[in-house]
């Protein structure tokens, strides 16, 4: 006989279907949680490589769009902080979405977190491995030191290497994870402060020399001054690739101080931090050279895809300068480091509520980390960068592109998995109704909208690197393409493990009514 029941939760306000994994407990606080996030942004490397394409897109609205993007991000961590409160699990959002909407939602949602990640991490190495030998030409004053990142050889051996030491610094556990970021996001940090201050100085000192640069203005705060909603679109596409990998500080809350409420105001602290460094660097960067597509401007296309490669020397001097160079590797790696934390968590809690293989479940004895799924992360991203680096540097720039479909796919659904999993209890209080309801399920249509934009956008051959497959343009064809192959593989693990997809393991309900047999 089925009946509706009250299920009591546990001491921590989790539901008493979510299992314990083994993690490494109380390894991490708050300041400790807030610098992973910030650092699996990598807010310098986000700025190198996105500066020139959202000036291009939005001129000098680039900061106003850089709000625009802030807000859904901000809206979603609302949602992941009272769902972590609730079911504090480092499945995050593939456990959560099991909670609202079932198995099968559930496990899609956490194919597009996996996917996405092992696309960064690739991406991630592939620029870490550029700077790095950038850097070495710098340092040297060698040409040919430089040329090496051409070589096809060399730059897949050392984007290898870089990969093994990120993952084998991951397999270590949470507590040196930490110190590592402390200083390569300080770092990141002390370096794009000079870099504003130098930037202001340069376009309104006496040293106010560079060619392009222009008066600030509050109006470049005005979204509404955008030429048209296709470029706003483009550039809020661009901004929320900008955020992403803020949800690093929830994926280790069975590894933080307080797991029920430490991660969702680390991921709060992180969002303000990359907020602030991305309007501060948008805003100094225009003021020196201004949004031109000539010169040091920040949309010429020769340079756009790497700002500070050409901004170093003329902003901050040939000295200064390579402490820029420095800081981009500094956040490439750092950021190659943490982007292993939310991909193995993810594999982990899949495996453990038998969505995935048994063997990602086993945990190391020593330093209480995922260990299998971090290895298998790291030899999936080697494997992914080196076959696409060496079938097309095109195809490898397309799934780049697609990244932004996947980012909104979960995001999305985790936004709505909120407002879906509290629905009980959202007439509760006024702070349920907005924290739980309102901003969740905004956050959640902006997102969707944004996905569908992208989506149609992607159609056309022009997208990306102009490459198209029967006519349909190559981002669309990987962007879908890597979705079917989750329901593919979904379909193979619902054979595999019956259980789980009947919701025998992981239940679908609110956190108060349970419908019981």
């Amino acid at each position: 006989m089925t009946h509706t029941a009250i299920r009591p939760p546990q001491a921590d306000g989790s539901t008493q279907d979510v299992r314990g994994k083994g993690l490494g407990g109380n390894s991490v606080g708050l300041l400790g949680s807030a610098v992973i996030g910030v650092s699996t942004v990598a807010p310098v490397y986000c700025l190198t490589s996105t500066l020139g394409s959202t000036a291009g897109e939005v001129g000098l609205q680039m900061p106003a769009v850089f709000l625009a993007g802030f807000l859904p991000m901000l809206l979603v961590a609302f949602a992941y902080r009272e769902l972590n409160r609730a079911v504090p699990d480092c499945g995050t959002s593939f456990t959560w979405t099991v909670k609202a909407f079932g198995p099968h939602v559930g496990w899609m949602c956490g194919w597009g977190l996996v996917i996405a990640t092992v696309i960064v991490l690739s991406n991630l190495a592939g620029v870490a491995t550029s700077y790095f030998w950038l850097l070495a030409g710098e340092v040297t004053g060698s040409e040919s030191v430089a040329a090496l990142d051409g070589n096809k050889a060399a730059h897949i051996a050392t984007c290898l290497l870089l990969i093994a030491a990120a993952t084998a610094i991951s397999y270590r556990g949470m507590t040196t994870t930490k110190g590592v970021q402390y200083a390569l996001v300080g770092l990141q940090l002390l370096v794009l402060a000079v870099f504003v201050a130098m930037a202001v100085n340069k376009a309104s000192g006496p040293d106010a020399v560079l060619p392009g640069g222009v008066d600030f203005s509050w109006s470049w705060l005005n979204p509404f001054e955008v030429d048209s909603f296709a470029a706003f679109t483009a550039g809020l596409s661009l901004s929320i690739f900008m955020y992403w990998g803020w949800d690093t500080c929830l994926t280790t809350n069975e590894e933080t101080i307080g797991s029920d409420r430490t991660p969702g105001r680390a991921a709060l602290v992180a969002m303000v931090v990359l907020v602030g460094s991305y309007l501060l660097t948008g805003v100094a960067a225009q003021m020196a050279v201004g949004t031109g597509t000539e010169g040091l401007g920040l949309a010429n296309p020769e340079t756009s895809d790497n700002v500070f490669a050409a901004l170093a020397g003329p902003v901050m001097g040939d000295t200064l300068g390579i402490l820029l160079f420095v800081a981009v590797l500094a956040s490439a790696a750092a950021s190659l480091q943490t982007t292993f934390i939310p991909v193995a968590r993810t594999v982990l809690a899949m495996s453990t509520y038998e969505a995935l293989p048994p063997s990602y479940a086993r945990v190391h004895e020593r330093f209480r980390t995922p260990g299998r799924a971090t290895v298998a992360a790291g030899v999936a991203t080697g494997v992914f960068y080196t076959v696409m680096t060496l079938v097309s540097e095109h195809v490898l720039i397309d799934t780049i592109y697609a990244l932004g479909l996947m980012i909104c796919f979960y995001y999305a659904l985790t936004a709505f998995a909120c407002a879906w999993y509290f629905r009980a209890e959202l007439t509760r209080s006024p702070r349920d109704t907005l924290f739980k309801g309102v901003f969740p399920v905004l956050g959640g249509i902006l997102l969707t909208a944004v996905f569908g934009k992208t989506l149609y956008d992607m159609w056309d051959p022009a997208y990306g690197s102009g490459s198209a497959v029967l006519g349909v343009g190559s981002v669309f064809v990987i962007g879908v393409g890597l979705l079917l192959l989750g329901v593919v593989l979904m379909v193979a693990m619902r054979r595999r493990s019956p259980a789980f997809f009947r919701s025998e393991v992981l239940t679908t309900g609110t956190p108060a009514l349970v419908v019981e047999d």
